[in-house]
């Protein structure tokens, strides 16, 4: 996503309507998944690459489009409904609709988990909502030896309002994981953890405001400005993270294990 790959900068209206656009549009993507509501497309990659761009689609209703871009910015309420993830936390604010931070999930057995540090930008647009990502480098917080760090070469959500109270919700992602993987993870990521994940999120939505109501109902430093107390983080202190810069591991000979239980929930 960074233009010319060198320069860290903030996203601007072009890039956001570049990544409406990937979002909405079909053409050059393979339907991989479409089952209850959930769709998941791929593009451009042959099965055996690992770096795959990724699209997922699901419609929710009952869930009003700014009540899920509240679940996508509240990082307290992610522990209550992201199980994969370990830690995340804001390390600095850019401008008033950008910030920096860090993310590290779960990855499936017997894969080494990962963790990202991403410059965030979000954008509110008429019916539309758009939260995009893509990885930098922060020389306070390097690469962990418990971690592979892992590349968001662009990653987001566009929410588009759907009616009175509904919405549409897009994911679409495209990360090197830094590791040569089995086949058998980047088919389960289509086929699967996807699905599941955009369920995991339009439930989240579902529960938000009742939360909410009990956990600082009027703190949404993502909608005031105001209310943001993170320390001022400059863009000379940030450079592009470049995936041929961080360690490769090779996984390609690790097993398919069987899923867990807690990964067959809807």
């Amino acid at each position: 996503m960074s233009r010319g790959g060198e320069m860290v900068y903030i996203p601007d209206d072009s890039d956001f309507s570049s990544f409406r656009d990937q979002c909405e549009s079909l053409e050059g993507w393979h339907c991989r998944y479409n089952k209850a509501g959930v769709t998941v497309w791929s593009q451009g990659q042959e099965e055996s690459c690992t770096v795959q761009k990724i699209k997922t689609r699901i419609s929710c209703k009952d869930v009003p489009a700014e009540t899920l871009y509240d679940v996508l910015h509240d990082t307290r309420y992610r522990k209550k409904w992201d199980s994969n993830m370990i830690e995340t936390y804001d390390i600095g604010r850019l401008t008033v609709n950008a910030d920096v931070g860090y993310y590290s999930w779960k990855c499936p057995s017997p894969l080494k988990n990962r963790d990202f540090v991403t410059l965030r930008s979000w954008l509110p647009l008429g019916n539309d909502y758009m939260i995009i990502n893509y990885s930098v480098k922060h020389p306070k917080y390097p690469p962990r030896k418990d971690f592979v760090r892992a590349v968001s070469l662009q990653t987001g959500y566009l929410i588009k309002a759907n009616g009175d109270g509904a919405c549409i919700l897009y994911y679409l992602t495209q990360v090197d994981p830094r590791g040569s993987l089995p086949k058998w993870v980047v088919n389960r990521v289509s086929q699967f953890v996807a699905p599941k994940a955009m369920k995991k999120i339009y439930k989240a939505g579902l529960k938000y405001p009742e939360w909410k109501r009990r956990h600082d109902p009027e703190y949404k430093p993502w909608v005031f400005p105001e209310q943001n107390t993170l320390p001022s983080v400059s863009l000379a202190e940030l450079s592009v993270q470049h995936a041929d810069s961080l360690e490769n591991i090779d996984e390609t000979g690790l097993p398919e294990e069987h899923l867990s239980t807690s990964d067959h929930e809807a």
